[in-house]
């Protein structure tokens, strides 16, 4: 009865000690400017996809108001501005990426964290894929102008 007893609690010991280093090693801080695992400055990385150069504007507010509905349509279900969801908080992204990663992220997100060392990282980190959402080129720019509306950038 007594070896029972010990068998029974090495085994709890055992799996209880399995559970805290598993959970342990998925844990990852959410993501930020210094978790970068490339040579390539971040502002500087364009991505994979078919933007490969986007000149800024100064901020049209119409654009970012027809970008707040898209992305509260097809993105707000998984992203949230200031905290972690399904996927990273976007607060400050724009000041994070550059727009041409921003826009191929939400263009191409498949081909991104295939090959984008930022994209590779945001995927082991938060562990879901972020899915086409079959938004046109034209419509991720108003979602890059709400984005950087939410930014205070002008």
């Amino acid at each position: 009865m007594k070896t029972k007893n010990i068998l029974i609690s090495v085994v709890s010991i055992t799996l209880s000690l399995a559970l805290i280093f598993s959970l342990g090693a998925c844990t990852k801080k959410s993501e930020g400017p210094s978790e970068v695992p490339s040579a390539v400055s971040p502002m500087e990385n364009k991505g994979i996809g078919p933007v490969k150069s986007y000149a800024l504007a100064p901020l049209n507010p119409q654009k970012a108001a027809q970008g707040e509905a898209i992305f509260k349509a097809k993105c707000a279900a998984c992203h949230k501005m200031d905290e972690r969801y399904v996927g990273p908080p976007l607060k400050g992204i724009t000041e994070r990426r550059s727009p041409e990663w921003i826009l191929n992220q939400i263009l191409n997100p498949q081909e991104m964290t295939q090959k984008d060392p930022i994209a590779k990282e945001l995927l082991a980190t938060y562990l879901t894929q972020m899915t086409f959402q079959n938004i046109s080129e034209d419509e991720a720019k108003q979602i890059l102008e709400y984005l950087r509306q939410i930014d205070g950038q002008k």
